[in-house]
């Protein structure tokens, strides 16, 4: 197949607009002393589901590498910290592919995650300078292949798709105060994982989950004796596993994990506290655990990629001890949010959830509402609205924290 052409002026325009867009959308920030992120502002694909052709043109030269993941069969293109400016549409899956997602990794990285609908190899990757000197291109060639041919590249491959370590790609930290009670807050999804989406507005789910628990760790940290933090202060993908590492790594007492999903029944509203839990309450919270777990294949980790202690850690007698602590934080939040804001019939639900996994923090994901509601949505964006749960949560937590206390806990 041969490259596309496009106007040189059109794409001028569209990377200007691009870059204003960027400015003034709530995306990653850059810290000190890291280089400013790459710019993708074009793209295109094309082809059929023997071979396609993505092209992505950027500001400046990309260095990247291709990797494979299996069962699905996933097609990994790792970049340097990018900016997407690109338009939703142009990305749309076809040909080989079924879904194309793409967005921040975190620790300057990005990665754009191509799902096959089966054996697939990129045949030719290359970066070409515009013709004009203005920015560079890069073009991926993928073709179907059989099974011993996409098995040979997945042993040959020496990529394992972890994640680097948090400890060492974030930020120290200094200890909290002796005695004081450390609540983690997990804004749900990040980077790559933009979760769900808003029904109305078209708001994505980790941007309304940053947003709420900003607020939330900020109104915690008034409270006297209750040091709160955010295990992600800005739009960076974490994986599962990390999320649980951050919490245990700085002593946390709680770790409480924000999300807004979305349903097919757009009547139902209302907010939802999950414990976890070998078997799923309902039918509900089993979905809902499931999408959620799926966050680290959407970013395009490898399931094997997680820590083998998980499996065993999960039967041991500090989680059923953990286990109780979170019921009764989660009975806090309920008995706080009764009569103040609307909640889902039976609001504490149980479920599988990989993110409650810590053994020896209490922990509860808050379901805030459903995008896919109007009403919800539109709460979820209201800061009077955040302010307020925030307080109430705050009044739970608090709460829990005295009783914990006062049984010597």
């Amino acid at each position: 197949m041969q490259a596309m052409g496009c106007h040189c002026g059109v794409r001028m325009l569209v990377a200007a607009f691009a870059a204003v867009l960027l400015l003034l959308s709530p995306g990653p920030g850059v810290r000190a002393g890291e280089p400013m992120p790459l710019l993708a502002y074009a793209a295109r694909i094309a082809g059929d589901d023997a071979r396609t052709r993505l092209v992505i043109e950027f500001d400046r030269e990309p260095a990247f590498s291709v990797h494979y993941v299996a069962n699905p069969v996933r097609v990994i293109v790792d970049l340097p910290e990018t900016s997407f400016g690109l338009k939703p549409e142009s990305l749309e899956p076809r040909g080989l592919f079924d879904a194309i997602r793409y967005g921040g990794m975190g620790a300057g990285a990005s990665r754009l995650v191509l799902s096959a609908k089966g054996s697939t190899e990129v045949t030719h990757a290359e970066v070409i300078p515009m013709e004009d000197g203005k920015g560079f291109r890069l073009v991926l060639d993928a073709e179907r292949v059989d099974q011993d041919r996409f098995d040979k590249l997945l042993a040959e491959q020496q990529w394992t798709g972890t994640v680097r370590a948090v400890k060492t790609d974030r930020p120290a930290v200094a200890p909290p105060k002796a005695g004081a009670f450390v609540v983690a807050i997990d804004a749900g999804h990040g980077g790559i994982d933009t979760g769900a989406i808003g029904g109305v507005t078209k708001t994505e789910e980790k941007h309304v989950t940053l947003a709420f628990a900003r607020e939330l760790v900020e109104t915690l940290n008034r409270e006297a004796g209750i040091e709160a933090f955010l295990t992600r202060d800005r739009d960076e993908f974490l994986s599962l596993p990390q999320r649980v590492q951050i919490a245990r790594q700085r002593g946390s007492n709680l770790f409480i994990s924000v999300h807004a999903d979305t349903l097919r029944q757009k009547d139902i509203r209302g907010a939802t506290v999950y414990t976890i839990s070998d078997k799923a309450s309902d039918h509900l919270a089993a979905d809902l655990a499931a999408r959620e777990n799926l966050s680290d294949e959407i970013a395009g980790i490898p399931l094997e990629s997680e820590p083998a202690e998980v499996a065993d850690i999960l039967i041991d007698l500090t989680r059923r001890e953990t286990q109780a602590f979170s019921v009764n934080l989660a009975r806090s939040v309920i008995s706080s949010f009764e009569g103040q804001i609307k909640l889902i019939n039976n609001p504490h639900r149980h479920a599988g959830f990989r993110v409650l996994q810590a053994p020896d923090v209490p922990s509860v994901l808050l379901e805030l509402g459903f995008l896919s509601n109007k009403e919800d949505e539109k709460q979820l964006l209201d800061p009077q609205w955040r302010k307020k749960v925030s307080a109430l949560l705050a009044d739970a937590v608090r709460r829990y924290r005295n009783t914990a206390v006062a049984n010597g806990g």
